[in-house]
């Protein structure tokens, strides 16, 4: 199995590198279209800022390159905020593989912003496995994406926040899985085991 993890100017990629590492999952870095199109799963990782991301993939044509992919793709953190339609997040337009519109979280007595930290899971369905209800996981994100018709998980911040989506052949999580101990593990290896 060829896994490809997409480069591009996001953060946190050594983490996630390090995760497949530990599973003994071979793994190529790559921002090269015939490599990520070549590969039986696709990781689009990230942490950072969602228009400077944008411009950079439409560069790189791998904006184009990301939404035709046909085998399983996992948006990670801003991955999964970039498969969406578009970002509150200096008003950006996205992949639109989720007809989504990513939120900012908004300023409330009690709730912090960015949500960073543990937080646990209220509602697991589709491909996230029923017995992570409950779980913790590792968040750091300001944006979210509402829960809806896409949300496989959920978590509660002040406002329910998908944790997890899931269209056809493309797969997303809010939270870090590779910061999230073994419960972060178990995810990435049912994501790799599609």
């Amino acid at each position: 199995m060829k896994t490809a993890v997409i480069r591009y100017n996001a953060g946190n990629i050594r983490s996630l590198c390090f995760a497949l590492e530990k599973m003994s999952v071979p793994y190529t870095i790559t921002d090269r279209i015939d490599e990520i199109q070549s590969a039986d799963k696709v990781i689009f990782p990230g942490v950072g800022e969602a228009s400077s991301t944008m411009n950079f993939l439409k560069g790189k044509q791998l904006d184009q390159v990301i939404k035709n992919l046909n085998q399983p793709v996992l948006g990670i953190c801003l991955g999964m905020q970039l498969m969406c339609r578009s970002s509150e997040e200096n008003n950006t337009d996205c992949l639109g593989i989720f007809d989504c519109e990513v939120k900012r979280i908004p300023q409330r007595e009690g709730i912090k912003v960015p949500h960073m930290g543990w937080n646990r899971l209220t509602e697991t369905s589709d491909w996230i496995p029923k017995r992570l209800k409950d779980a913790y996981f590792y968040f750091v994100h300001s944006y979210y994406v509402p829960a809806g018709v896409y949300t496989s998980a959920s978590v509660n911040h002040g406002t329910p926040i998908s944790a997890a989506l899931r269209k056809d052949n493309f797969y997303a999580v809010q939270f870090h899985p590779e910061k999230s101990g073994d419960q972060g593990l178990v995810v990435l290896k049912t994501f790799l085991d599609l």
